[in-house]
């Protein structure tokens, strides 16, 4: 366990670093430490390392998990929400990052109003049209935003992606790019304000720092291989 605060110290630096080389403040960034399928135990090994941002996603370990450690602890769904998930997962989670179609988001729309909830969320963009993975396009999303907008009970805060996945950091830079001056477009032509983008996991996330990221979402490179 103690192999997790040396890893969270490295992954902290390593933001640090790279906040400083694109000429960023490091609490810019935001790092989400994803605990998905790591036990509660590992959780609280970087808690005690000063980490309270986590990543589940999978609602029912999340729902197993979150009880077991301390309530002042922040919970972020980084995965794909399933609809028989959403009741379950709204009250355990402070932002989805994964929201990845208009349907899904007018049923968490629905749901939240039924609940009287106001969940935060992040539209999931596949800039690389991969038919292995969720998300919008960047033409349907531009053509959805107006929708999205008008979902009133979800706070829209920004994009994410997954890249594909590849053995060099920086191939992946081309895609952070895509979104973050997806990100711009939209917010000039919508006249909207989309703060947030989640990109960067264990292999990339100092590129996509460089590149504007302000959430990443890493777990391998603190808490070891699943």
């Amino acid at each position: 366990m103690e192999q997790i605060a040396v890893n969270l110290e490295r992954v902290r630096e390593q933001i640090a670093q790279a906040a400083r080389k694109s000429g960023r403040l490091p609490n810019e960034i935001e790092l989400v430490a994803v605990s998905k399928a790591h036990p509660a135990e590992k959780v609280q090994a970087a808690v005690e390392a000063g980490q309270t941002l986590f990543g589940e996603s999978r609602v029912q370990e999340a729902r197993a998990k979150i009880p077991l450690l301390s309530s002042r602890l922040r919970w972020h769904f980084i995965g794909h929400l399933q609809k028989n998930k959403i009741r379950h997962a709204l009250p355990l989670f402070e932002l989805f990052h994964g929201i990845d179609s208009l349907a899904l988001a007018q049923d968490l729309q629905r749901i939240a109003e039924e609940d009287g909830m106001r969940p935060r969320v992040l539209l999931e963009v596949n800039v690389a049209g991969e038919a292995s993975k969720h998300g919008f396009s960047p033409e349907r999303l531009r053509e959805e935003l107006d929708a999205l907008l008008s979902l009133g009970r979800l706070t829209l805060e920004g994009l994410m992606t997954i890249p594909p996945l590849t053995p060099e950091a920086d191939a992946s830079r081309r895609y952070f790019v895509i979104l973050r001056e997806l990100r711009d477009r939209m917010e000039t032509d919508f006249k909207v304000k989309l703060p947030h983008l989640s990109m960067g996991m264990s292999g990339d996330f100092a590129v996509a720092i460089e590149e504007g990221a302000t959430l990443v979402r890493v777990g391998t490179a603190i808490f070891g291989a699943r």
